[in-house]
């Protein structure tokens, strides 16, 4: 058997060796460049935040030449927040948070189910049924809001409760606005889930639903966690939809009522919508701690052992 020379055996390891030192400084430098990305991205997220805590500190009611540590530094923005017999802040606190609260739960609930059945059933209509979904979706509820207005009001006539000026109404527009994206994000997921699983549980006696309430949405805990969370997100700060379908200030949700703080136009109280606008994101805030273990979660670890 030929037997390669020792300087044959060492040529060969140093190439080993600089291979590896080469893949070695290759994987170091795209981590630092993905951690100098991911840092730079991080600044430009967090910009916003230490000038809005610095104008809702300042007394100088302004936001022109703010600098990041205010003279002057006072509560006297938030003590104007919270005593505003005129601004009810914390009854649009919520109202913000029962419509989203609401549009979330039954958009993960409606999505959930619909996207099962897209993903496990075969069944005529069943790819019209997502195409529709999908072609509906192109269309915001900006584009339909004459629609929608007119819609509600005909709606109101015999449903007071769904009708203009109601957070009813506004949570029915919210949930049929994200209904088609939400299905389609939920219905990859469920198809990726290994069809196995449910096999397994219908040959040990589950039913569809079983199998659906046991074995499928434990595993899809992830995505309906992101799903309620981003619906959640974007019906709390949406100003546009709920600044048309909602009139009385009761019914104000919180975009809308931080809009009265900077209406008039020798009035603008921007030290006071800067506290509320900081203090407003406390609901989101709480929101995200907790979920955020569901948003890290693997898929389904453990589920499928070969």
């Amino acid at each position: 058997m030929y037997e390669a020379s020792p300087a044959a055996q060492a040529a060969t390891a140093g190439k080993a060796h600089a291979r590896t030192r080469s893949l070695s400084t290759q994987r170091r430098i795209n981590v630092t460049i993905k951690l100098i990305l991911a840092i730079v991205l991080m600044l430009f997220a967090l910009y916003p935040i230490p000038w809005i805590i610095s104008a809702s500190l300042s007394p100088s009611n302004t936001l022109v030449n703010q600098s990041i540590i205010p003279v002057g530094a006072t509560l006297e923005n938030y003590q104007k927040l919270f005593n505003d017999p005129q601004h009810p802040w914390l009854l649009w606190i919520r109202n913000s948070v029962i419509v989203s609260g609401v549009t979330a739960i039954i958009t993960v609930a409606l999505t959930s189910f619909a996207a099962y059945s897209f993903s496990r059933f075969r069944y005529r209509g069943r790819r019209t049924g997502l195409l529709s979904i999908l072609l509906i979706q192109l269309f915001p509820n900006t584009l339909a809001i004459t629609a929608l207005f007119l819609l509600l009001k005909q709606i109101g006539s015999w449903i007071p409760p769904l009708g203009l000026n109601s957070l009813g109404g506004l949570t029915l527009i919210y949930i049929g606005g994200v209904l088609g994206f939400n299905t389609w994000l939920m219905k990859g997921f469920f198809d990726s889930i290994p069809r196995e699983l449910d096999e397994a549980a219908i040959i040990d006696g589950a039913t569809r639903f079983e199998v659906f309430t046991k074995i499928i949405l434990p595993l899809a805990r992830p995505i309906l966690a992101v799903i309620g969370l981003l619906t959640f997100i974007a019906t709390y700060g949406d100003f546009l939809v709920s600044r048309v379908i909602l009139k009385s200030s009761d019914n104000f949700t919180l975009a809308v009522g931080m809009s009265l703080f900077i209406r008039e136009q020798y009035n603008k109280q921007w030290g006071v919508f800067s506290a509320a606008a900081l203090v407003g994101a406390v609901p989101i805030v709480i929101l995200f701690f907790l979920v955020q273990k569901q948003l890290v979660s693997g898929l389904s670890s453990g589920a499928v052992k070969g």
